[in-house]
């Protein structure tokens, strides 16, 4: 299992959850995505993706700021 980071700060919602679902494709079931992101709607749009996709969203994180961290279950 792997632990996979993506950095999407500075990105601009729905951008982030683009790279997410480019990413997925190339993660294994087990696998942690860690995502860093700083969009006003950052947290919602993830949220509402896992929910969609049934992906489990283990934590979110408010890394200071605006920028908020979360980490995605595959």
């Amino acid at each position: 299992m792997a632990n996979v980071v993506l950095d999407a700060a500075g990105i601009r919602c729905p951008e982030p959850v683009l790279k997410i679902a480019v990413k997925s494709a190339e993660l294994s079931k087990g696998d942690t995505l860690e995502v860093l992101g700083d969009c006003p709607t950052f947290e919602k749009d993830i949220r509402a993706w896992c929910e969609r996709l049934k992906k489990p969203l283990l934590w979110v994180r408010n890394e200071g700021g605006s920028l908020v961290r979360v980490q995605i279950q595959f």
